[in-house]
């Protein structure tokens, strides 16, 4: 059987996806498994060997500009999609999304499973599934497979995250260069898509000290790089500012690429970050990582996006980050770097 799983998630999307495919590919091993996902994130799945073939489509559209060298690619790719003779695709991600199934229709396949609650979506597909705000992203992705039969298992599969050397390569020689032995350090990180989930500088600072005082780990120090106002991706520079400003000798700011930033947080001993798609990588990591939520009836409700794993936990405040007590930090943190002893 020749299934194809279709993907126009962000990175940590597509992470929260690798349990499906894990369960798919044990339910059919068999099974001929492709992968379709954008340029942007196609390299979370590297490594990973429930996946027979990955396809890569690039972004048409930013903003009002079109490149149409992408969109030319985009039509061959389809084309050659076409040829596979694909038996099943499936629209993967937790909800209903017309631009998934229409990318996924695309491949020509006998059986098309999408989330589709709208009656108009649901002529379109074969196989439509009514989604469950109350279960996690990843859940909401194995659902897509009880229609080809499969039984979904009472326990969540963990994400599988395999980093190419090149990556944790980089991370050996940064640290290096700064004294700092791999898994010697806690990681703590800023960058988070909503300001209720982001901790204050002077929360970040306490625990900075609190890890050299009690745990004897110095700190790496991440955040999104560039100005608030971009409208792609807005930065942190700004913020991080105060931090940096602080001089704590053993706190390390790290300002760089993505994939760079993930090799040093997959060396920490633990991590620390606000829900983003970097948390979502720290919980395949060995140090772990926890979680911070809040405000989740506006934002992201852990119930579906909170980190899995078996290093991976979090803390829910009520209206903002700022608002959790060190001493809850701390006791999470604690556990993660005596069980990691």
């Amino acid at each position: 059987m020749k299934i194809l799983i279709v993907s126009r998630a962000k990175l940590g999307d597509l992470l929260l996806t690798t349990p499906m495919l894990r369960v798919l590919r044990n339910a059919l091993p068999d099974a001929e498994i492709h992968l379709l996902a954008n340029e942007y994130n196609a390299w979370v799945a590297d490594g990973n060997s429930c996946v027979n073939h990955r396809w890569i489509y690039g972004r048409v559209r930013t903003g009002r500009h079109i490149d149409f060298a992408a969109a030319w690619r985009q039509l061959t790719t389809y084309a050659a999609l076409k040829m596979q003779g694909f038996e099943v695709a499936i629209a993967a991600g937790g909800h209903e999304s017309h631009r998934a199934i229409a990318r996924t229709l695309h491949a020509g396949a006998k059986r098309t499973i999408a989330y589709a609650g709208a009656e108009k979506l649901r002529r379109k597909v074969s196989d439509s599934v009514l989604t469950d705000d109350s279960l996690h992203e990843s859940m909401l992705m194995l659902k897509l497979l009880e229609p080809l039969g499969i039984k979904l298992p009472t326990e969540l599969p963990a994400p599988e995250f395999y980093p190419p050397q090149s990556m944790l390569d980089f991370a050996d020689r940064w640290l290096a260069d700064r004294g700092i032995p791999a898994r010697g350090y806690l990681l703590i990180g800023m960058g988070a898509r909503v300001a209720a989930n982001q901790p204050s500088c002077e929360q970040i600072l306490r625990w900075a000290r609190w890890a050299k005082e009690t745990q004897g780990l110095d700190t790496v120090f991440i955040w999104t790089p560039g100005a608030k106002n971009n409208p792609l991706y807005p930065g942190d520079d700004a913020a991080a500012q105060t931090v940096l400003d602080a001089k704590l000798p053993f706190l390390h700011p790290f300002r760089g690429q993505l994939k760079e930033a993930i090799g040093i947080v997959m060396r920490a001993k633990a991590s620390i970050l606000p829900d983003s798609g970097m948390m979502h990588f720290a919980a395949t990591s060995v140090g772990g990582v926890v979680g911070l939520f809040a405000d989740v009836h506006t934002y992201s409700n852990p119930a579906q996006w909170a980190p899995t794993g078996p290093r991976a936990c979090y803390i829910e405040a009520s209206t903002s980050v700022v608002e959790i007590r060190d001493a809850l930090v701390y006791e999470k943190l604690s556990a993660l770097i005596s069980a990691g002893r």
